[in-house]
């Protein structure tokens, strides 16, 4: 899921593709970030659809040398009734909301045009309400930082670094026994993750002013912990942005973006997994807009989910928001 690559100024990247220079220094925001997938357990079943996040836009795709801090804001209210592909009857689960604030601090540098690194700090603010054994209705509050993730990237396939991949770890630094969250709810996920990824961009047109990406990750847990291992996930890009769009005497130019997104989770296994009600296939339409001022940018989007799957009964979120700052050095 390449919770998000390394945002970049797109005007950059036609620099870099029309005169091969590698003089741009301005590179890429690692938009990245979250996060574990906090998908059902233990009949507080939940399918967020959040490794998307870990996915970038076509903008986000490295060109030059340098490096780029980021903070990220996503935010996720999860309180539909949800089976197999259409609404369930409230009961059914006894989770009724799980309220998600993700906030990840990130930085991305690439050493040259064939190497870089990148590392994601989340921080995550959680609130849960279910419903307890005697009928009650109560909610759990659960916040701190949540698993690390550090990735290696080569772009080295060609001279534009239109293409690359990503390869890396997701560390269990979250915590995975907070009061009131089951596991598959809980800030971390207690497992070793390999992530491994690819991005291409390309052009839509001659004049560079329209252009195409597709991003895909996979997530594979290796190692657990205790006796559960979230199911392995799968999350994708493919959009479209347009590039020559500038205000205020050129000062200020401005991205916008479509694209779809999808993610795909396996069930959960172990003793302390639901294997029933976990793992989902969801699929989303985003758009998107981005704004560059100097070394500065700014990026939101917003994901609305067009099909949803879930195995047995889960709730979802109707929008997945995401806005991202950053800065290039």
């Amino acid at each position: 899921m390449f919770s998000q690559w390394i945002t970049r100024k797109p005007t950059w990247l036609a620099a870099a593709r029309q005169h091969g220079s590698s003089s741009t220094r301005r590179a890429m925001a690692l938009a990245a970030a979250l996060l574990i997938a906090l998908v059902p357990s233990l009949g507080w079943a939940c399918a967020c659809g959040c490794g998307v996040f870990d996915v970038g836009t076509g903008t986000n795709m490295p060109t030059a040398e340098g490096g780029t801090a980021f903070l990220e804001w996503d935010f996720m209210d999860q309180t539909h009734d949800w089976h197999n592909t259409s609404s369930a009857l409230p009961g059914n689960d006894p989770d009724k909301e799980l309220k998600t604030h993700f906030l990840t601090a990130g930085v991305q540098y690439m050493f040259n045009r064939t190497w870089g690194v990148m590392g994601e700090l989340p921080y995550w603010d959680r609130y849960l309400t279910t419903t307890q054994a005697d009928g009650s209705i109560r909610t759990f509050n659960a916040s701190g930082i949540g698993d690390i993730r550090i990735r290696g990237m080569y772009t080295g396939f060609s001279e534009d670094l239109s293409t690359g991949l990503t390869f890396g770890l997701k560390l269990p630094t979250g915590s995975d026994t907070a009061n009131g969250l089951d596991r598959d709810s809980q800030i971390g996920t207690g497992s070793t993750d390999v992530l491994l990824g690819g991005y291409h961009v390309g052009q839509l047109t001659a004049d560079n002013k329209w252009n195409w990406f597709a991003n895909g990750q996979i997530d594979q847990p290796v190692l657990k912990t205790t006796d559960y291992r979230p199911g392995t996930e799968i999350d994708g890009l493919l959009g479209v942005y347009f590039n020559d769009w500038t205000v205020m005497n050129d000062a200020i130019k401005l991205v916008p973006i479509a694209q779809t997104k999808v993610s795909w989770r396996w069930r959960d296994v172990g003793q302390e997994a639901d294997f029933a009600d976990s793992g989902y296939q969801r699929v989303y339409l985003s758009p998107g807009m981005e704004m560059d001022v100097g070394r500065y940018r700014l990026y939101a989007d917003v994901a609305l989910p067009v099909y949803t799957h879930t195995n047995g009964y889960q709730i979802v979120a109707y929008e997945l928001f995401k806005v991202i700052a950053s800065i290039n050095f």
